[in-house]
């Protein structure tokens, strides 16, 4: 008889269920998060397992991976669908949860999530580092802007070389704030080298991905976008379709039809924000500063010509996403006859 696993997974232990193709539960337990201890207590069952289910997580990578070389076949399920298949719970608890995971494996209900590869999620990790990096060095800046403007002193306009220079001229002479000012612009300098050496790794490693490489011949597409796009996507032939892609990423609108009743709504929003972000950056690259050799542009203006600025960029940005990826799977450079026949996905 076939049997099923969920595994509910936390920082510091995770619960299991084992459960037989009727439905009964065959075996329960609380193990440790580390793949050699879920490894031995799943072989400790004494059964064949024929799927093996995990929520995507944080550790939930790291344990399929690992299970996955033991030789179990596992699938990570897609936390959104996990949510909803649960709402209807009345008593949420780990045990419940790793019950309810077991369900879904056996009877087949779930929508398998893409593991990336090491090499995938190396790249998230630099680039994820370096986001932060720049978001702390700009609050560090605004910070000590309005420190200063609670005693009347403006920094104004400034670049990043001058910033330093204008706050200690402002702070000269007042012993408090040029302590508050030092300790902030030290915080603020290594903040910046630390930015400024990654910004250095991006731009080499954007020259030596080849696949990054094959995007930045895309307008308004450089090393950030690139990446970014090749990170998650990681694996182009996962999609069925490069139109699927524009969904994936939430760039799609909501539909809602019932009866009589059939609406349209704003787009999803769901799936990686980091993509849909750089892709919404690119495509505003595209329609407010100068782009030659490309009919994306043309396309996108007569977008805002007909549904506005806002809704052109989005649309822009689908688009993007969907032509990113036909390049990915071609292994073809940007061609603007072929971006500008081809629809946008819906």
């Amino acid at each position: 008889m076939e049997h099923y696993a969920g595994i509910d997974v936390s920082l510091e232990s995770s619960s299991v269920c084992v459960m037989d193709a009727a439905g009964r539960v065959v075996r329960e337990g609380k193990v440790a998060s580390e793949p050699e201890a879920l490894i031995a207590w799943l072989r400790r069952s004494g059964v064949d397992f024929a799927r093996i289910g995990l929520e995507a997580g944080p550790l939930s990578q790291w344990l399929h991976a690992h299970l996955r070389e033991a030789g179990f076949s596992v699938e990570l399920l897609e936390t959104r669908h996990v949510r909803a298949a649960f709402r209807t719970m009345p008593v949420k608890t780990d045990r419940k949860d790793a019950a309810g995971i077991a369900q879904l494996m056996r009877l087949g209900w779930f929508r398998p999530v893409h593991c990336k590869s090491m090499a995938a999620q190396e790249l998230r990790a630099i680039l994820t580092a370096r986001k932060l990096i720049q978001g702390k060095l700009h609050d560090v800046e605004m910070s000590l802007r309005g420190i200063l403007r609670g005693f009347g002193l403006k920094v104004g306009p400034t670049t990043r070389r001058t910033f330093t220079g204008r706050v200690r001229e402002l702070v000269a002479g007042h012993p408090t704030l040029e302590m508050v000012a030092a300790a902030l612009l030290s915080a603020s300098d290594e903040l910046g080298c630390q930015l400024a050496r990654f910004e250095a790794l991006v731009r080499a490693l954007a020259r030596r991905d080849a696949r990054a490489r094959l995007l930045m011949s895309t307008p308004g597409v450089g090393a950030i976008v690139a990446l970014t796009y090749v990170a998650a996507i990681d694996d182009p032939g996962r999609f069925r379709s490069s139109r699927d892609v524009g969904a994936h990423f939430g760039l799609t609108p909501r539909k809602y039809q019932s009866g009589e009743t059939d609406v349209s709504g704003r787009i999803s929003k769901i799936g990686d924000v980091g993509v849909r972000t750089v892709l919404y950056e690119a495509a505003n690259v595209i329609l407010t500063r100068p782009v030659k050799g490309s009919r994306l542009k043309s396309w996108a203006m007569r977008v805002a010509g007909r549904a506005g600025m806002r809704k052109a960029k989005v649309a822009l940005a689908r688009k993007l996403a969907v032509v990113l990826h036909r390049m990915l799977a071609d292994g073809t450079a940007f061609d603007a006859t072929l971006a500008a026949a081809a629809r946008a996905s819906a």
